[in-house]
């Protein structure tokens, strides 16, 4: 497997951080520039969601999760402003 390391700011803030090719067993190597940058170390798990046909993203599940606890905590208030919303 082979990566490049272009590490790049984009203009919205995002990071660039090159190409990687899939290998013969469908593994993909994460760029050491975005595993630093993201935390990222051996055993973690990462979500792969498809963005199109083209596209995937990765995101380390203890973030998903933290989103997910914070949006439970506020579950009682999104539904007031959901609820508000369809009155209208």
């Amino acid at each position: 497997m082979h990566t490049s390391r272009v590490a790049r700011k984009l203009a919205d803030g995002k990071q660039f951080y090159g190409m990687t090719t899939l290998g013969e067993k469908g593994q993909v190597v994460v760029p050491a520039e975005a595993r630093t940058a993201m935390g990222l170390v051996r055993g973690d798990k990462l979500l792969v969601f498809g963005i199109g046909r083209d596209a995937l993203a990765f995101s380390k599940i203890a973030g998903v999760e933290k989103l997910a606890a914070r949006l439970a905590k506020r579950l009682k208030t999104i539904r007031e402003i959901v609820e508000k919303s369809r009155r209208k």
